[in-house]
């Protein structure tokens, strides 16, 4: 009994995996109850239980979360005007659009989009709603030079053609889970074989940590193949298309993976790229608690147009 109750909790959250998945490629459409009910093959009254406990939102502020999320980063990485991007995540009018965002933010779009720190550090860090004042313009200049000279002591950063990757995974939702996928990712890979000084692990961010909360951010522990695997139980198995990245390569400690992020968006706008569809992602190369100083060698990558 304890088995298959284990393999119905599996199955469920594959089946939610593919709602993420349909949610994210469908902001701009209707994302009612009954429509999303039927990608996850759930009656809608036992999809909203079931989706409500895994996430512990119902499915519509799931929805208007995302959306809002979706557009602050296109208010921040993009030219689009707040119309369009309003119209783009499927907001019936600007009126209603800044209704959301500012019940999400704190501020209207319009005030979101002068301020100008948000393109650099944690937008949940400096939202007034949370009790948090933006930093004054001197402030910002240094947050950004500090930056600046964060990255090119730490960083040695390269714009890459990657080919196509295979791996295999187990999603979570908040960085607080992750340690826990990885080990049963690891615990699975073991007597296997699939373990050996060659084995690079890999996290997948769905979510811009930008602006999501780290509690609400899905993510992927991974483990990176030579080749398609089928999936097997909770592990599932995907891939990564090849494109045009941005690399930088970190030595540091885990309280430092933050500013690392942060500084290598920072050198993808001051170096006028720009951010294509697709996730953001780490590969690791060694086992930081290994290493002398206890660092990880890790890379970052962040595809671009």
């Amino acid at each position: 009994m304890i088995a298959l109750k284990t393999e119905i909790n599996i199955e469920y959250k594959k089946r939610i995996n593919v709602v993420f998945q349909f949610i994210d490629q469908n902001l701009d459409s209707d994302l009612s109850l009954d429509t999303v009910s039927k990608i996850a093959f759930f009656s809608p009254f036992h999809f909203h239980r079931i989706f409500k406990t895994i996430t512990s939102e119902t499915l519509n502020e799931f929805v208007t979360r995302r959306r809002i999320e979706k557009s602050a980063l296109d208010i921040l990485h993009t030219k689009y005007s707040i119309s369009e991007i309003s119209h783009n995540y499927g907001f019936s009018d600007n009126s209603a659009y800044s209704k959301s965002f500012k019940k999400f933010y704190g501020v209207s779009p319009t005030e979101f989009k002068k301020q100008n720190p948000n393109k650099f550090t944690k937008i949940r860090q400096l939202n007034s709603k949370n009790g948090q004042e933006y930093p004054t313009l001197d402030e910002y200049i240094c947050i950004i030079n500090n930056l600046k000279k964060w990255i090119q002591m730490n960083a040695k950063i390269e714009i890459k053609e990657m080919q196509k990757m295979y791996f295999t995974y187990i999603s979570c939702l908040g960085s607080q889970e992750l340690a826990n996928a990885f080990q049963k990712l690891i615990s699975w890979a073991i007597p296997k074989g699939l373990m050996n000084e060659q084995t690079k692990l890999m996290t997948i961010y769905h979510d811009s940590l930008k602006v999501t909360e780290e509690e609400k951010a899905r993510l992927s522990a991974c483990f990176i193949l030579d080749k398609p695997f089928e999936n097997t139980g909770e592990i599932e198995f995907s891939e990564i298309n090849s494109g045009k990245y941005i690399v930088g390569n970190f030595e540091i400690k885990l309280e430092e993976f933050d500013m690392s992020w942060t500084s290598l968006y920072l050198w993808m706008n001051e170096n006028n790229h720009k951010k294509a569809d697709g996730d953001s992602f780490e590969i690791y190369h060694n086992n930081f608690n290994e290493h002398p100083e206890k660092k990880a060698i890790v890379d970052f990558y962040i595809p671009i147009e």
